[in-house]
């Protein structure tokens, strides 16, 4: 086998520029994908990583009739927070939401959101929840980017704002914008105003009660909560992995064009080599290798080009690579319209695994490709070989 690989190797370089060329087209398909692979693990890695600091931390406890798909649920789906997790909210470990439809009226026009309350002393979530906590007349409230971008609103602006409490009567106050945050979850700040719990329970004459209890990610056992059902952080998450699955059928074409046409020179090349290389051929039989001694050798030959090429590919692959995982890729539209929890700026991950993984494929599928032309040997005649006829 040494011997083999001593040989297949002064072949290969011997070939010259048609074996570089190979390898550089082979090089290519590893590093685009192991960069469009990082790509999606790194925006797996930065959509949760944010859903959880933003939104869900570690899972959630839905009021039965809750669904955040029809929003004619919102005023059915509120109970009084259960007494069993009164302690764990008092500690800071759990963060009681309420929810209701409502109506603000910027520039005099009429625009729907769904308010949320949410205590202000809480640091369970990354919202800045603390601006909450501010002495004024009007109720105090913060907005997200995309919404104050929208409505054309700013920080100490006042706004009417027109809610319906739990016996069916409208109301309305002015709220004061007392700050913007920005996140990468639209599903946080889209169409939506935080107000101060205590005071959208008092405006919607529900003291004590709650839509959403959310808890920090915390390796216990949770148990159903009478009224509540439970949403563990892989549910809540579910949707990102059936997004990212969607992304990678779409990647994979990709994935299956560029291995195709480096496959297909590798092919080429096995199939000039074996057609050129008879006398060559039938000169290891006379010296007494194998059939299959020979074909081993010139599989060798063709998955040495993806050797090769994972050493050629990691030259200017590991420098560039690096500097896309440090610096990023801006996307180059703005990412806030989407609907999905996408950063401007993806970060890509590149780990031991997905580069082993994507090397040891390339190298199979290679040998693979190495292989099949090469099974013509074991059919050639010897004797017809060393004078270099066509079989």
């Amino acid at each position: 086998m040494k011997t083999a690989i001593k040989l297949a190797y002064r072949n290969l370089t011997g070939a010259g520029l048609r074996t570089w060329l190979n390898v550089i087209v082979l090089s290519f398909s590893f590093v685009v994908i192991l960069f469009m692979k990082g790509v999606m693990s790194g925006w797996d890695l930065q959509a949760k990583t944010d859903l959880t600091q933003w939104e869900i931390a570690g899972g959630k406890y839905w009021h039965q009739q809750y669904d955040p798909y029809d929003p004619f649920t919102l005023s059915d789906s509120h109970a009084p927070i259960p007494p069993e997790l009164a302690d764990e909210i008092a500690a800071g470990d759990m963060v009681p939401l309420l929810m209701t439809q409502g109506s603000i009226y910027p520039q005099g026009r009429l625009q729907s959101v769904l308010i949320k309350g949410i205590p202000a002393e809480q640091s369970l979530l990354k919202l800045p929840t603390h601006q909450l906590d501010t002495v004024t007349e009007a109720f105090p409230a913060i907005i997200g980017a995309m919404m104050a971008r929208n409505l054309k609103l700013e920080i100490g602006q006042y706004v009417t704002i027109r809610w319906r409490d739990v016996n069916g009567t409208f109301d309305a106050h002015d709220i004061l914008i007392t700050d913007i945050f920005s996140s990468n979850v639209p599903s946080a700040e889209a169409g939506q105003i935080y107000l101060p719990l205590e005071t959208l329970q008092e405006m919607l004459s529900m003291p004590g009660e709650t839509t959403i209890l959310t808890f920090r990610d915390e390796e216990r056992e949770r148990t159903s909560v009478e009224g509540f059902s439970l949403k563990t952080k892989e549910t809540l998450t579910a949707s990102i992995d059936e997004m990212l699955k969607t992304k990678e059928v779409g990647q994979g074409i990709l994935y299956f064009i560029l291995l195709l046409l480096a496959m297909l020179a590798i092919f080429d090349t096995q199939v000039l080599s074996i057609f050129k290389r008879q006398k060559e051929i039938g000169t290891y039989i006379a010296l007494g290798y194998t059939r299959g001694q020979v074909v081993g050798l010139f599989t060798v030959e063709g998955a040495m080009h993806s050797v090769l090429a994972a050493l050629v590919g990691a030259l200017y692959g590991t420098p560039l690579l690096w500097w896309m995982a440090k610096n990023g890729w801006t996307m180059p539209v703005d990412t806030s319209e989407f609907g999905v929890p996408i950063a401007q700026t993806l970060y890509p991950v590149f780990s031991p695994g997905l580069i082993v993984s994507t090397t040891l494929l390339v190298v199979l599928i290679t040998t693979i490709v190495s292989y099949w032309p090469s099974r013509k040997i074991a059919k050639m005649n010897p004797t017809e070989a060393l004078r270099g006829k066509i079989q």
